[in-house]
């Protein structure tokens, strides 16, 4: 949790002998397993001294240091915190964030962002005091001593030590004067403003007793934070429930209590399919435990997602959703969490491990076992039917069996009540029968409550859909199974590539993570909540979860009509997508799970376009005429 500790006076006395990086280094190799990287090396070397030098001038000898801390539940680390007490005796913690940074350009339409070089030119990045407020918040919100009666005093800010002072540009462009005033910055204009900052807050020492003190807080979301979530989600229409969803959150908090109170271990499987409600629960279910004061964390794989509900509690609540690529269950110890919701659970993998998972994060337990391993009652939304990635495999059996090993109590409910497609449980029956999932012959029959349409051509869907998204406030997508390239790269007038071509139809796909979107275009993970999107192909990756009042599906070459068998089979070959190409196991499985979600999307209607015409036909044949 943290690199490196010591006294002030020794951390000046080790740069002074030229001793303090191999020391962070071997720290660094002990703590996480693997020598650190060169732009890492470099910016100690670089930014540490500058430290030392505020540290002499402020006369800070009676105080504590810590470098590279580790943010609790979080990846992120603070550069520098310094601990002692202030001129009126309040105990005081001091964060600054280090930066080397010469040239920055200030980016008007990109909120709190900035361009400057960060091992790549022309790198956009938070602003150093949105950094800053971002490591603040955290804090302030997960370390108990901050909210005590008697609490810690957190001072934040940024140190550019590299940089030159130029009023209303760059990095002090009036766009970031509110946040500065909020996380001051400073730069190499600023030493002497900020050493007697440091000695106002640090210079009256005890830092050993306060760097104690928060090294042994309890680390819990704050009762503000949890407060903060609960009175959003109360008053917030678009999480209200209805009917059976009230019935299942009920089941679902009496059997959470129940574990309190019994200090049982308790799994619950929520099962159900689009449009069910199963994260409007979640997140009910999550504000209800901040109501009481639990510790309670939300989880899901899908980043758009995730983001998407941050977006939409706003405001520090955000925090307490975490993307399961980011949540670490190994840094818990066992039971740690009163509750743990984990939304989209089919999306489970086999390990929590991932592409940029640290040494000593990796771990051989089952991501689902190590996901009950850390709370006393967990609570899993799924859809069986929702599975769409071979690496991906979590499922109801798959759950059941961790609990059992794990000897949880499982208890499970089943919603069946759907609010999407207009309440149409004929449509989404009809979709599961035409494609497999049963044997019943079923006919979609003509009605004016859901819209399921079939176009002719690409350009027609998109006109169509076009009228609906001008129709305020209807919301819509276009969606593609994955038939088409993704680029890496914009084309040569710096725009996006038109990927998706059908004739002489063609449209982006949403923007690679690779990829700056250019003006008027949003990020890959922001496609589905900001009306920037609709100018985007979606892919299931990021429609999933989502709901729209009108989606356009775009059926490609991997779902195909198979005249032997007279049903719908999947061609691999036609597949674009680099997960699903490189295994046939499950292949047609995992397309008419692609499939099944993305036509279920639309809240008033779906807009469909075949490339396969023998496909297209078969679904006619399905449909009631005239």
């Amino acid at each position: 949790m943290l690199i490196y500790k010591d006294t002030t006076l020794n951390f000046v006395n080790t740069i002074r002998e030229n001793k303090l990086t191999d020391l962070i280094v071997d720290s660094f190799k002990n703590y996480l397993g693997r020598n650190p990287g060169h732009s890492e090396m470099v910016s100690w070397q670089n930014s540490l001294p500058r430290v030392r030098d505020l540290i002499e001038l402020a006369s800070l000898n009676d105080n504590m240091i810590a470098i590279e801390y580790e943010v609790p539940y979080n990846q992120s680390r603070v550069d520098c915190l310094l601990f002692g007490k202030g001129k009126n005796e309040e105990e005081n913690v001091v964060l600054i964030e280090l930066k080397q940074w010469t040239n920055v350009t200030a980016l008007p339409d990109e909120g709190n962002f900035v361009e400057t070089y960060t091992g790549r030119p022309n790198n956009t990045v938070p602003h150093p005091a949105q950094q800053v407020k971002g490591y603040n918040n955290y804090l302030r919100n997960f370390i108990h001593e901050f909210s005590t009666d008697n609490p810690l005093l957190l001072f934040s800010c940024s140190y550019c030590h590299n940089y030159t002072k130029v009023e209303d540009e760059g990095l002090f462009d009036p766009i970031y004067h509110k946040i500065i005033n909020e996380y001051p910055l400073y730069t190499k204009n600023d030493v002497q403003t900020l050493s007697e900052k440091l000695k106002e807050l640090l210079n009256n020492g005890d830092g050993f007793e306060i760097f104690n003190r928060f090294m042994r807080s309890k680390i819990q979301p704050s009762i503000k934070l949890l407060e903060n979530v609960s009175k959003i989600v109360k008053n917030d229409v678009v999480f209200s429930l209805l009917n059976e969803q009230l019935v299942a959150k009920n089941l679902i908090w009496s059997k959470v209590r129940k574990s309190y109170n019994k200090s049982e271990k308790s799994v619950i499987i929520v099962h159900g399919g689009p449009g069910t409600g199963k994260s409007v629960i979640a997140i009910n279910v999550l504000a209800e435990a901040a109501q009481r004061n639990k510790k309670v964390f939300y989880g899901c794989k899908s980043k758009p997602f995730t983001e998407g509900l941050k977006k939409l509690v706003g405001g520090q609540g955000k925090m307490l959703f975490s993307n399961l690529y980011r949540f670490l269950p190994s840094r818990m110890k066992e039971n740690e969490l009163d509750l743990l919701l984990i939304d989209e659970a089919h999306r489970i993998a086999k390990t929590s491990n991932f592409q940029y998972t640290r040494p000593e994060d990796r771990t051989d337990m089952p991501q689902v076992d190590q996901l009950i391993r850390c709370a006393k009652t967990s609570v899993f939304f799924i859809d069986d039917k929702q599975n769409v990635r071979s690496q991906e495999i979590g499922s109801s059996d798959l759950i059941r069996e961790s609990a059992k090993k794990l000897n949880s109590n499982i208890f499970e409910v089943e919603l069946v009540t759907q609010y999407r497609c207009m309440g149409s449980n004929d449509y989404l029956l009809w979709l599961e029968s035409v494609l497999g999932y049963s044997d019943d012959r079923r006919i979609l029959r003509k009605n004016d409550i859901f819209n399921f349409k079939i176009f002719d051509s690409p350009h027609k869907l998109y006109t169509a859909l076009t009228k609906k998204e001008n129709e305020k406030p209807n919301s819509s997508r276009i969606v593609a199974g994955f038939c088409w390239p993704w680029s890496k790269h914009l084309s040569e007038d710096g725009s996006l590539v038109k990927d998706v071509r059908i004739g002489d139809f063609e449209m982006p796909w949403e923007t690679h993570d690779n990829v700056k979107p250019p003006p008027g275009y949003v990020k890959w993970f922001q496609w589905a909540y900001l009306p920037e999107g609709f100018k985007q192909v979606g892919c299931i990756y990021t429609a999933q979860g989502f709901e729209f009042d009108y989606v356009g599906v775009i059926i490609g070459e991997d779902l195909i009509y198979d005249k032997d068998s007279n049903c719908l089979s999947a061609d691999i070959s036609a597949t674009k997508d680099p997960m699903l190409s490189r295994s046939s196991e499950n292949f047609e499985f995992h397309v008419k799970n692609i499939y099944r979600t993305l036509l279920s999307r639309g809240m008033k209607g779906c807009y469909v376009y075949f490339v396969d015409k023998e496909t297209e036909k078969f679904f006619k044949d399905r449909m009631e005429m005239g």
